[in-house]
């Protein structure tokens, strides 16, 4: 027999509807089992979990049947009550399927500590810079002491403790100057 005789037999045609009824048969099947299998109609709305406590968060999502993560801890932000969520991923009214994960970013507890540099024998408008290049505001309080040196700076006060290099103080803390009055002898 011939291919051409073959392909016009009633086998072949035969043959051909069975692969494309099977073939029908496993897509149906698959369609059904992946809508059961992945909740394919089911929408969650996601909360504005913004300024919660990880408590609330936490009895908020286990409501809804949702999980949380926490990412990251972001800069202090006074804004928000320590240790809420910042910035959550999905955004607040994006929809999800149960038991997805929401990804936190919270609001740390304070501000980082940022360390005390040398800055004696510095003048005001250097030691100025530096101290706000690193998150520190220079106060408006000034301390002069009897020096040669006119606005030179000879120490560091923070609240009227006096501060040496090395020491830490949170992000934005006021650093007051002790300078010189220029008539030291």
């Amino acid at each position: 027999m011939s291919v051409f005789q073959f392909i016009k037999s009633k086998s072949f045609f035969i043959q051909i509807v069975i692969a494309v009824v099977g073939l029908l048969l496993f897509v149906f099947i698959l369609k059904f089992w992946l809508g059961v299998t992945t909740n394919h109609d089911q929408k969650i709305q996601v909360p504005d979990l913004q300024k919660m406590s990880l408590e609330e968060v936490d009895r908020k999502l286990k409501e809804m049947n949702l999980d949380f993560k926490i990412i990251d801890s972001a800069s202090y932000n006074p804004d928000y009550p320590k240790k809420s969520v910042i910035e959550q991923t999905p955004q607040a009214g994006d929809f999800v399927k149960e038991k997805r994960k929401i990804y936190l970013t919270l609001n740390p507890s304070k501000y980082r500590d940022v360390t005390i540099p040398d800055l004696n024998g510095r003048t005001k408008r250097q030691a100025s810079s530096q101290l706000r290049a690193i998150g520190l505001n220079v106060g408006t309080n000034f301390t002069y002491v009897n020096d040669i040196g006119k606005d030179v700076v000879r120490g560091l006060r923070h609240n009227g403790k006096i501060l040496n290099e090395g020491d830490k103080l949170p992000l934005n803390s006021i650093v007051d100057l002790v300078l010189g009055d220029g008539n030291g002898r």
